[in-house]
Protein backbone atom coordinates (compact mmCIF):
# COMPACT_ATOMS: atom_id res chain seq x y z
CA UNK A 1 0.00 0.00 0.00
CA UNK A 2 1.07 3.54 -0.63
CA UNK A 3 -0.33 7.01 -0.37
CA UNK A 4 0.39 10.20 -2.24
CA UNK A 5 3.06 11.14 0.31
CA UNK A 6 4.87 7.82 -0.16
CA UNK A 7 4.62 6.82 -3.84
CA UNK A 8 5.66 3.30 -4.80
CA UNK A 9 9.21 2.84 -6.04
CA UNK A 10 9.62 3.20 -9.79
CA UNK A 11 11.95 1.45 -12.16
CA UNK A 12 11.37 4.04 -14.89
CA UNK A 13 14.27 6.34 -15.73
CA UNK A 14 14.11 9.85 -14.31
CA UNK A 15 12.78 12.52 -16.63
CA UNK A 16 15.08 15.43 -17.56
CA UNK A 17 13.62 17.90 -14.99
CA UNK A 18 14.18 15.27 -12.29
CA UNK A 19 17.70 14.67 -13.54
CA UNK A 20 18.39 18.40 -13.21
CA UNK A 21 17.24 18.34 -9.59
CA UNK A 22 19.33 15.24 -8.90
CA UNK A 23 22.39 16.77 -10.58
CA UNK A 24 22.04 19.76 -8.26
CA UNK A 25 21.97 17.56 -5.16
CA UNK A 26 24.83 15.38 -6.40
CA UNK A 27 26.94 18.43 -7.22
CA UNK A 28 26.38 19.92 -3.77
CA UNK A 29 27.32 16.62 -2.14
CA UNK A 30 30.49 16.27 -4.24
CA UNK A 31 31.61 19.81 -3.42
CA UNK A 32 31.11 19.18 0.29
CA UNK A 33 33.19 16.00 0.59
CA UNK A 34 36.39 16.00 2.69
CA UNK A 35 39.59 16.78 0.80
CA UNK A 36 41.20 13.39 1.37
CA UNK A 37 38.08 11.54 0.22
CA UNK A 38 37.85 13.64 -2.94
CA UNK A 39 41.53 13.12 -3.72
CA UNK A 40 41.46 9.35 -3.13
CA UNK A 41 38.40 8.92 -5.34
CA UNK A 42 40.02 11.13 -7.98
CA UNK A 43 43.15 8.96 -8.00
CA UNK A 44 40.89 5.97 -8.67
CA UNK A 45 39.18 7.81 -11.53
CA UNK A 46 42.53 8.66 -13.11
CA UNK A 47 43.49 5.00 -12.94
CA UNK A 48 40.10 3.85 -14.27
CA UNK A 49 40.21 6.17 -17.28
CA UNK A 50 43.79 5.07 -17.90
CA UNK A 51 42.63 1.45 -17.97
CA UNK A 52 40.13 2.40 -20.66
CA UNK A 53 42.88 4.17 -22.59
CA UNK A 54 45.16 1.15 -22.20
CA UNK A 55 42.40 -1.16 -23.41
CA UNK A 56 41.77 1.09 -26.40
CA UNK A 57 45.48 1.28 -27.31
CA UNK A 58 45.80 -2.49 -27.12
CA UNK A 59 42.78 -3.14 -29.32
CA UNK A 60 43.83 -0.74 -32.10
CA UNK A 61 47.46 -1.92 -32.13
CA UNK A 62 48.16 -3.08 -35.68
CA UNK A 63 44.47 -2.95 -36.62
CA UNK A 64 44.89 -0.08 -39.09
CA UNK A 65 46.78 -2.43 -41.41
CA UNK A 66 43.77 -4.70 -41.92
CA UNK A 67 40.62 -2.83 -40.78
CA UNK A 68 39.11 0.38 -42.24
CA UNK A 69 39.79 3.56 -40.27
CA UNK A 70 36.21 4.11 -39.14
CA UNK A 71 35.87 0.57 -37.82
CA UNK A 72 39.15 0.89 -35.92
CA UNK A 73 37.89 4.08 -34.28
CA UNK A 74 34.58 2.40 -33.42
CA UNK A 75 36.40 -0.45 -31.69
CA UNK A 76 38.65 2.02 -29.87
CA UNK A 77 35.60 3.88 -28.57
CA UNK A 78 33.68 0.80 -27.49
CA UNK A 79 36.48 -0.55 -25.33
CA UNK A 80 37.42 2.88 -23.96
CA UNK A 81 33.96 2.94 -22.33
CA UNK A 82 35.45 0.69 -19.65
CA UNK A 83 36.97 3.77 -18.01
CA UNK A 84 33.78 5.76 -17.46
CA UNK A 85 31.79 2.62 -16.60
CA UNK A 86 34.25 1.97 -13.76
CA UNK A 87 34.02 5.60 -12.63
CA UNK A 88 30.21 5.62 -12.55
CA UNK A 89 29.48 2.10 -11.32
CA UNK A 90 32.44 1.44 -9.01
CA UNK A 91 32.51 5.04 -7.77
CA UNK A 92 35.20 7.66 -8.37
CA UNK A 93 35.62 11.39 -8.94
CA UNK A 94 36.39 12.44 -12.51
CA UNK A 95 37.25 16.05 -13.40
CA UNK A 96 35.34 16.06 -16.66
CA UNK A 97 32.20 14.58 -15.10
CA UNK A 98 32.47 16.95 -12.13
CA UNK A 99 32.14 19.88 -14.51
CA UNK A 100 28.42 19.24 -13.99
CA UNK A 101 28.78 20.70 -10.49
CA UNK A 102 28.19 23.94 -12.40
CA UNK A 103 24.47 23.16 -12.07
CA UNK A 104 24.68 23.26 -8.26
CA UNK A 105 26.79 26.42 -8.53
CA UNK A 106 24.15 28.08 -10.72
CA UNK A 107 21.53 27.09 -8.11
CA UNK A 108 23.69 28.77 -5.45
CA UNK A 109 24.07 25.50 -3.55
CA UNK A 110 27.82 25.53 -4.18
CA UNK A 111 30.06 28.59 -3.87
CA UNK A 112 32.61 29.52 -6.49
CA UNK A 113 35.37 28.69 -4.03
CA UNK A 114 34.04 25.19 -3.37
CA UNK A 115 33.52 24.58 -7.07
CA UNK A 116 37.12 25.50 -7.89
CA UNK A 117 38.38 23.57 -4.86
CA UNK A 118 36.68 20.41 -6.08
CA UNK A 119 37.87 20.79 -9.66
CA UNK A 120 41.46 21.44 -8.55
CA UNK A 121 41.67 18.50 -6.14
CA UNK A 122 39.99 16.15 -8.59
CA UNK A 123 42.20 17.24 -11.49
CA UNK A 124 45.36 16.66 -9.45
CA UNK A 125 44.04 13.34 -8.18
CA UNK A 126 43.17 12.23 -11.70
CA UNK A 127 46.70 13.17 -12.81
CA UNK A 128 48.20 11.18 -9.95
CA UNK A 129 46.16 8.09 -10.79
CA UNK A 130 46.94 8.35 -14.49
CA UNK A 131 50.69 8.77 -13.95
CA UNK A 132 50.77 5.89 -11.49
CA UNK A 133 49.11 3.70 -14.12
CA UNK A 134 51.60 4.88 -16.75
CA UNK A 135 54.47 3.94 -14.44
CA UNK A 136 53.10 0.48 -13.73
CA UNK A 137 52.35 -0.27 -17.37
CA UNK A 138 55.73 0.93 -18.56
CA UNK A 139 57.53 -1.19 -15.96
CA UNK A 140 55.40 -4.18 -17.00
CA UNK A 141 56.85 -4.02 -20.51
CA UNK A 142 53.36 -4.42 -21.95
CA UNK A 143 54.23 -1.93 -24.68
CA UNK A 144 56.55 -4.57 -26.19
CA UNK A 145 53.75 -7.08 -26.75
CA UNK A 146 52.78 -7.98 -30.32
CA UNK A 147 56.35 -7.40 -31.55
CA UNK A 148 56.08 -3.83 -30.35
CA UNK A 149 52.67 -3.17 -31.89
CA UNK A 150 51.19 -1.82 -28.65
CA UNK A 151 54.10 0.54 -28.08
CA UNK A 152 53.97 1.69 -31.69
CA UNK A 153 50.27 2.47 -31.32
CA UNK A 154 50.88 4.34 -28.06
CA UNK A 155 53.60 6.44 -29.69
CA UNK A 156 51.42 7.22 -32.70
CA UNK A 157 48.52 8.28 -30.49
CA UNK A 158 50.69 10.51 -28.30
CA UNK A 159 52.46 12.05 -31.30
CA UNK A 160 49.15 12.89 -32.98
CA UNK A 161 47.69 14.44 -29.84
CA UNK A 162 50.76 16.57 -29.12
CA UNK A 163 50.74 18.00 -32.64
CA UNK A 164 47.15 19.26 -32.70
CA UNK A 165 47.82 22.88 -31.91
CA UNK A 166 45.99 25.02 -29.34
CA UNK A 167 42.89 25.91 -31.39
CA UNK A 168 42.14 22.43 -32.67
CA UNK A 169 42.73 20.88 -29.24
CA UNK A 170 40.41 23.44 -27.61
CA UNK A 171 37.48 22.70 -29.92
CA UNK A 172 38.03 18.95 -29.78
CA UNK A 173 38.01 19.24 -25.98
CA UNK A 174 34.71 21.15 -26.04
CA UNK A 175 33.03 18.50 -28.15
CA UNK A 176 34.45 15.67 -26.07
CA UNK A 177 33.15 16.81 -22.72
CA UNK A 178 29.77 17.76 -24.07
CA UNK A 179 29.37 14.07 -24.87
CA UNK A 180 30.95 12.88 -21.61
CA UNK A 181 28.68 15.08 -19.51
CA UNK A 182 25.65 13.98 -21.51
CA UNK A 183 26.62 10.40 -20.65
CA UNK A 184 26.86 11.34 -16.95
CA UNK A 185 23.59 13.28 -17.20
CA UNK A 186 21.76 10.25 -18.59
CA UNK A 187 23.42 7.98 -16.00
CA UNK A 188 21.93 10.21 -13.28
CA UNK A 189 18.53 9.27 -14.65
CA UNK A 190 19.22 5.53 -14.60
CA UNK A 191 17.59 3.16 -12.12
CA UNK A 192 19.96 0.21 -12.51
CA UNK A 193 23.57 -0.61 -13.27
CA UNK A 194 22.53 -1.88 -16.70
CA UNK A 195 20.80 1.44 -17.42
CA UNK A 196 23.94 3.35 -16.45
CA UNK A 197 26.19 1.26 -18.67
CA UNK A 198 23.88 1.63 -21.67
CA UNK A 199 23.68 5.39 -21.10
CA UNK A 200 27.47 5.60 -21.17
CA UNK A 201 28.33 3.45 -24.19
CA UNK A 202 27.11 5.51 -27.14
CA UNK A 203 28.26 9.03 -26.12
CA UNK A 204 31.70 7.77 -25.07
CA UNK A 205 32.12 5.60 -28.16
CA UNK A 206 31.13 8.61 -30.27
CA UNK A 207 33.70 10.97 -28.79
CA UNK A 208 36.56 8.49 -29.17
CA UNK A 209 35.53 7.46 -32.68
CA UNK A 210 35.27 11.11 -33.75
CA UNK A 211 38.73 11.91 -32.40
CA UNK A 212 37.65 14.33 -29.68
CA UNK A 213 40.02 15.10 -26.79
CA UNK A 214 39.61 14.11 -23.13
CA UNK A 215 42.06 15.76 -20.72
CA UNK A 216 42.15 12.91 -18.21
CA UNK A 217 42.54 10.20 -20.84
CA UNK A 218 45.38 12.27 -22.28
CA UNK A 219 47.09 12.14 -18.88
CA UNK A 220 47.69 8.50 -19.81
CA UNK A 221 48.05 8.66 -23.59
CA UNK A 222 50.68 11.42 -23.61
CA UNK A 223 52.94 10.27 -20.73
CA UNK A 224 53.01 6.64 -21.87
CA UNK A 225 54.14 7.81 -25.32
CA UNK A 226 56.77 10.07 -23.78
CA UNK A 227 58.01 7.26 -21.51
CA UNK A 228 58.36 4.83 -24.41
CA UNK A 229 60.16 7.44 -26.52
CA UNK A 230 62.57 8.28 -23.70
CA UNK A 231 63.17 4.91 -22.07
CA UNK A 232 61.88 2.27 -24.49
CA UNK A 233 64.00 -0.86 -24.59
CA UNK A 234 66.39 -1.63 -27.42
CA UNK A 235 64.38 -4.78 -28.19
CA UNK A 236 61.23 -2.68 -28.65
CA UNK A 237 62.86 -0.31 -31.12
CA UNK A 238 64.36 -3.25 -33.01
CA UNK A 239 61.11 -5.21 -33.24
CA UNK A 240 58.94 -2.20 -34.09
CA UNK A 241 61.28 -0.83 -36.76
CA UNK A 242 60.92 2.64 -35.26
CA UNK A 243 63.35 5.08 -33.66
CA UNK A 244 62.94 7.90 -31.10
CA UNK A 245 63.85 10.38 -33.84
CA UNK A 246 60.61 9.44 -35.65
CA UNK A 247 58.73 11.25 -32.88
CA UNK A 248 60.71 14.47 -32.63
CA UNK A 249 57.57 16.55 -32.12
CA UNK A 250 56.50 14.53 -29.07
CA UNK A 251 57.89 16.51 -26.12
CA UNK A 252 56.70 17.42 -22.65
CA UNK A 253 56.20 21.01 -23.84
CA UNK A 254 54.05 20.03 -26.82
CA UNK A 255 52.06 17.56 -24.69
CA UNK A 256 51.23 20.23 -22.10
CA UNK A 257 50.96 23.42 -24.16
CA UNK A 258 49.48 22.02 -27.37
CA UNK A 259 47.20 19.48 -25.74
CA UNK A 260 46.56 19.29 -21.99
CA UNK A 261 46.03 23.01 -21.40
CA UNK A 262 43.68 23.71 -24.34
CA UNK A 263 41.89 20.38 -23.94
CA UNK A 264 41.25 21.06 -20.26
CA UNK A 265 39.84 24.50 -21.04
CA UNK A 266 37.70 22.98 -23.80
CA UNK A 267 36.45 20.24 -21.49
CA UNK A 268 35.27 22.85 -18.98
CA UNK A 269 33.46 24.81 -21.69
CA UNK A 270 31.82 21.70 -23.14
CA UNK A 271 30.80 20.18 -19.82
CA UNK A 272 30.17 23.01 -17.38
CA UNK A 273 28.68 25.48 -19.86
CA UNK A 274 27.26 23.59 -22.84
CA UNK A 275 25.67 20.85 -20.73
CA UNK A 276 25.49 21.98 -17.10
CA UNK A 277 24.49 25.62 -17.47
CA UNK A 278 22.32 24.98 -20.54
CA UNK A 279 20.25 22.38 -18.68
CA UNK A 280 20.10 24.64 -15.63
CA UNK A 281 18.64 27.40 -17.80
CA UNK A 282 16.12 25.02 -19.35
CA UNK A 283 14.88 23.21 -16.24
CA UNK A 284 15.84 25.21 -13.15
CA UNK A 285 16.15 28.88 -14.11
CA UNK A 286 12.39 29.32 -14.75
CA UNK A 287 11.70 27.98 -11.27
CA UNK A 288 14.18 30.44 -9.74
CA UNK A 289 12.59 33.34 -11.62
CA UNK A 290 9.12 32.19 -10.58
CA UNK A 291 10.24 32.33 -6.95
CA UNK A 292 11.29 35.92 -7.47
CA UNK A 293 15.00 35.25 -7.04
CA UNK A 294 17.16 36.99 -9.62
CA UNK A 295 20.81 36.60 -10.36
Amino acid sequence: MSDENHPPPSFDALMPPQIAAKATDVGAAKAGMPTLTIFALAVLAGAFISLGALFSTTVVAGAADVIPYGVVRLLAGLVFCLGLILVVVAGAELFTGNNLISIAWAERKVSTGRLLRNWTIVYLGNLTGALATVGLMFLSGQYEFGDGAIGSAALAIADTKSSLGFGHALVLGIMCNALVCLAIWMAYGARSVTDKILAIIFPITAFVAAGFEHSIANMYFLPIGLAIKQWGSDSFWASSGLAPADFGGLTVHSAVVDNLIPVTIGNVIGGALMVGIVYWVIYLRPRVEAAGVGR
